[in-house]
């Protein structure tokens, strides 16, 4: 079993392959690709505690972005990023820890 301080980096890259995306090599961030859809992937893990330096929209407009980290962890990143209002489009994926599931959670109502 993984643990909190360990990003879901393999199972992130996994959902995105699984959705039909392809992925381009990396550490925890990477581009996935799918059609017209080009989504900067920011892994991140419980010891994250500084958003800030994931927050930035690398310049490029619009950006899509999606945040994965694990399952029992989402609802409070998703919460966290609310309060950012980043200025993106973004979604949090909660990965399980056996990597065997995933959900989905949007990011704020009326955001970008």
């Amino acid at each position: 079993m993984a643990t909190a301080s360990i990003p879901p980096t393999t199972e992130a890259r996994d959902v995105f392959r699984e959705l039909g995306y392809t992925v381009s090599e990396g550490g925890r961030e990477f581009v996935a690709e799918r059609k017209w859809r080009r989504v900067l992937v920011t892994v991140l893990c419980l010891d994250d505690d500084d958003l800030d330096p994931y927050l930035a929209d690398g310049g490029e407009t619009p950006r899509l972005r999606c945040f994965v980290t694990w399952r029992d962890r989402a609802a409070d990143l998703q919460e966290r990023l609310v309060s950012a209002k980043p200025p993106y489009d973004w979604a949090v994926i909660g990965v399980d820890r056996d990597g065997e599931d995933f959900a989905v959670m949007e990011g704020a109502p009326g955001s970008p």
